[in-house]
């Protein structure tokens, strides 16, 4: 069973594209113009062991909340694509 997803998002404001591989190796290619930002998403990946490839682009004149906003939502789908059903997901604790 693979644990992956490809999303692409394109708005007025932003260009979004998003893969994930869940059962991954911490592996990340992130490209958002953001340091900040890019270095967050990593730790995601880093430390969740998720393999991660986003590249984000938009109209960050006006600011940063359009291309983080959609970044979001468009890594959240994968996500949830991603894990389908949970069948083989145990929680802790």
């Amino acid at each position: 069973m693979s644990r992956t997803s490809e999303i692409k998002r394109k708005t007025g404001e932003t260009e979004i594209s998003v893969k994930v591989n869940l059962d991954g190796t911490g592996n990340y290619n992130i490209e958002s113009g953001n340091g900040m930002f890019d270095h967050l998403l990593a730790q995601i990946s880093r430390h969740g062991l998720i393999d991660l490839e986003i590249n984000a682009s938009g109209d960050t004149h006006v600011g940063w909340h359009h291309l983080v906003e959609d970044t979001a939502i468009v890594l959240g789908r994968c996500f949830k694509e991603a894990v389908g059903e949970g069948k083989g997901i145990v929680r802790m604790g």
